[in-house]
This record gives C-alpha cells, structure tokens and sequence, in this order.
C-alpha cells in the first residue's frame, strides 16, 4: 500500500476530529481517553480498520494530553495520567502563570508523544520478527508474565493478581469449542442462559460498560459539579512564555518520555504510574528538588512528556505479541476484532500497510494536538466549564446504541453493557483492579488455547520448563516480577508504617 493510498482527506479529518473530541473528554474532568475510546468505538466498524484506527488513535493521544488543562487551571486531572501535572501546573496557574504552564505542557506533550512514536517504530517490527519463534509454550508464558507483572505493579499484588485471573475466568464462560481442544460443551454458564451465552460475553459491550458505564455511575455517585466559573481560571495575562524555559530541560523531557515510554511497554500498568515515575526521577535528580510542588517547570515538564510517552510504549506489546500495554490500547483490540484481524507477532509482516497507517495517524495526531492546543489554548480552557448533566447522559446514550449495534442488534449485548457497567463501578469500591481484569479476559481464550496446545504437542507440563531458552528466560522474568512485587509491597507496608508513628508523634 503506497502512502497516498490511505492518506485520504477523510483519514486526515477522522484524526483531527479525533484529536479534538479526545482533548475535550481529557480535559473534563472524570472523564478519560479511554472512555473517549469506549463510545467511538462501534462507529469505527463502518470506516474500516485504517480509518477506525486514525480515530481511536487520534481520540488516544487527545485525550492523554488534554488532562493537563484541568489539572493546571483548577487543580483536578482531567485524566489519571495528570495526577502530578497538577503539583506544580496549578500552583503556578494561582501564581497568575497558567497559561504559561499550560503551554509548557502541551511542548512536553509533544516531545513525548514523538519520542514513544519512534521507538515504536524502530522497536515493534524487531520484537514481532523475534516473537514468530514462540511455539505455544512461549506464548502461554507471555501472557503468565503479563499477569505478574499487572498484579508488581498494582496498588495491591494480590488484588491485582486476583483480578486478572477473575478476567480470565469470566472469559471462559460459553462453549468449549473442539477446534480449542475442548469438548463442544457449554460451561460456566447459568441454566436458562445457554442462548445468550452461547459464544460468552461480546467483549465491545464488556469494554463500553467498564470503561463507559461505570465512569458515569462513579461521577454520579461522587456529586457532579456545575461547571467552572472562568474567572477562577488562572490563564494570566501577564506572563509570558519563552522556549527558553527548556534550557537545561533536554535530558529531563529525555529521561522522562524514556520512562513513559517505557511504563507503556509493561502490561496493565498505565498513565498515572508513568507520570508518578517521571515526575519523581525529575525531583531525585534535579539540583533544586525543593522546587517542587511550588510551580516549578521542570515538574509539569516531566509529568506530560512522561504520561504522553505511553501512547507509542503501549502500542508496542499490542501490535507485536498481541498483548495491550494500558486499558485504552485493550479497548484498540476491539476495533481489530470488528474488521476481523488479530494482532500479534504476524500483524505487522501480513499487514505492512496497516502498520504504515498507524504511524502516519500517531505521527499527525501528536502534531493535530500540539497545533490545536497551543495556538487555541484560551478558547480550549473553556472547556471545563462545560455541565456534567448535560454531558453524561448523551454519553450513555451513545454507549446503549454502541452496544446494540456491536452485533446488528442484539439486546443481550445491552444488558451486558449494564452489567459490566455496573461490576465496573462495584469493583472500584471493593478494590478490583480493572485494567488488569480487563487484560485478563482479553488474553484468557489464548492463554487456554496455547495452554492445551501445548499438552497435546508435548503430554507433559515439564515442557513448560524445559521447551527452550526462552521459556527458562520467561520463568526468570516471572520469578523477578514477583520478587519485586514483594519488594514493593514491603516498602509500602514500612512507609505506612512510619506515617502512622509520625501521626502518632
């Protein structure tokens, strides 16, 4: 496929547009690229997969950035990934330098965004030649891997755990079909739903419900705010902003959108977790860490080149080995799965032209969102003021017909938008993680597949332990994922408990 075959002025629009829509759901607060992901995505099955793909892919990298609007003018992260923008942008909003801060972080932003794109093209094609060499056995440990790394770098191991293996088993639900191994019975499924269940739940209405559905219900819950008043918006008139400001700043935007990029790569993990590591190696190696958490530059700098670097990092385990690396990259293997084509090792070989498309629409959304935002800054921090009761429900509304047309108008699909809709929302009271849940039940049919598969080609479970280099490798990434995960979870423990005898001090 020549460039200029997919090039087309409706791919340019559909990334422009997407672009936009994602910096208003990122710059609202409560809701996030994901969701913005989430209700586009059924219209993505009349496009085709490399106009979808220009949507979601400009929706993704808006959304991630437009987080930094609330997080400087009024002190909310308009995403997860904006939690520590708001350490240093609002500070420096009240110090009457919004604008300046905002324009600070859309350059980071950028540079962000473009670091991650070119390591995802220099690295995804080497790692997908490479995976080819996995047998069943390797594959099945892959996504062993996945799972301990989610539940390493989950708030808590167990729970994380514990929920990708929840995913998995929800996964399995339906009939177990012969060309898997499996007997052609129906299994885990409720007597009366042997219809509905037939084929387990689809996963576009598990994905709109978790990721959709179950934001609404939390914002309602918590109270829904009339909008911002704009004379609370510390935008500034006065202060001025001089590319001279990232002087000294190079390696900072450099480490920075490294660890974004490469918080990315490891499965389950997301944004928050990549602006938190990038904002806190920026305070560790800065000469004047005192600075931080006061308006200083170099904070909100480390924070969006860092948050943005994910956007590249996570497409790269989804387009090589087939795994997601955030919840929005997982709602991306929905939009494959409706024009039919499963990534993995072989994506990027059998469909060069579809690869060459992702990059193009990463390389012009990033410049979409750095020429929308900078050049239209004020008239974008109106955003926030926009009424959540107007907005919500619209948004239900799109995620229902979404659903209903996943599969040409099934009403089950429906009721499992509600239903995973409603766990979505009780899982964040009682602590489930949902992008390991999530990841689980994506990966759960392969990881049964090449689990029997590799007993039928072998007949022992030693094979797993002795089938090649690669998987004694992948037992001692394993091994390292969980020995860091104690490491962390001790650390954590001894922190709490040092807090506590301060209090108590």
């Amino acid at each position: 496929m020549e460039l200029f075959d997919f090039v087309t002025p409706l791919f340019l629009s559909l990334i422009v547009g997407g672009t936009f829509v994602g910096i208003v759901f990122g710059a609202i607060p409560g809701l996030t690229a994901t969701m913005a992901v989430a209700v586009c995505l059924p219209l993505t099955y009349s496009l085709g997969l490399t106009n979808g793909l220009a949507l979601l892919l400009g929706l993704y990298v808006g959304g991630i950035s437009g987080g930094l609007v609330p997080a400087i003018l009024i002190g909310i992260p308009g995403t997860p990934s904006s939690i520590t923008t708001t350490l240093d942008g609002y500070p420096m909003a009240r110090k009457g330098e919004g604008e300046k801060a905002l324009r600070i972080g859309i350059i980071s932003s950028l540079f962000g965004g473009l670091f991650s794109l070119l390591i995802l093209y220099l690295f995804a094609p080497a790692l997908a030649d490479f995976a080819i060499r996995f047998s069943y056995v390797e594959k099945f440990l892959i996504i062993l891997f996945a799972l301990t790394v989610m539940g390493a770098l989950s708030s808590d191991m167990l729970m994380g755990v514990f929920s990708g293996f929840l995913g998995i088993f929800i996964s399995l639900i339906g009939t177990y079909a012969t060309s898997n191994g499996g007997n052609g019975e129906i299994r885990l499924v409720p007597p009366g739903l042997e219809y509905w269940l037939d084929n387990g739940f689809s996963l576009l209405p598990v994905l709109i419900g978790l990721f959709g559905i179950a934001a609404v219900l939390e914002e309602a819950q918590q109270g829904v705010p009339e909008g911002q008043d704009i004379g609370d918006l510390k935008l500034g008139k006065h202060s001025t902003f001089s590319f001279s400001l990232f002087r000294g700043q190079i390696w900072n935007l450099i480490r920075s959108s490294g660890i974004g990029t490469f918080v990315g790569i490891l499965p389950g993990v997301g944004g928050s977790a990549a602006s938190i590591l990038a904002y806190s190696n920026a305070k560790t190696f800065s000469r004047n860490p005192e600075r931080f958490g006061k308006g200083e530059p170099a904070g909100v700098i480390a924070s969006e080149s860092g948050n943005n670097g994910l956007t590249g990092g996570a497409l790269i385990p989804l387009l090589s080995l087939g795994i997601p690396g955030d919840s929005t990259t997982a709602l991306l293997i929905g939009a494959f799965t409706l024009q039919g084509v499963q990534v993995g090792p072989l994506f990027i070989g059998n469909n060069s032209g579809t690869w060459d498309a992702i990059i193009v629409a990463m390389l012009i959304a990033n410049l979409a969102m750095f020429a929308m935002m900078y050049l239209a800054i004020r008239y974008l921090a109106l955003i926030v003021t926009v009424p959540k009761h107007i907005l919500f429900p619209l948004i239900v509304m799109m995620c229902m017909v979404g659903a209903y047309t996943t599969n040409y108008g099934v009403m089950f699909d429906v009721w499992t938008l509600l239903i995973f809709g409603v766990f979505g929302w009780f899982a964040l009271k009682i602590g489930i993680e949902i992008a390991p849940f999530i990841i689980g039940f994506i990966l759960g049919p392969s990881a049964e597949i090449y689990f029997v598969k590799s007993l039928e080609s072998f007949g022992d479970l030693t094979i797993f332990f002795t089938k090649s280099w690669i998987a004694v490798l992948m037992w001692f990434l394993i091994a390292g994922s969980i020995w860091v995960s104690i490491i962390l979870a001790r650390r954590s423990k001894q922190h709490k408990t040092s807090e506590a005898v301060l209090e108590q001090a």
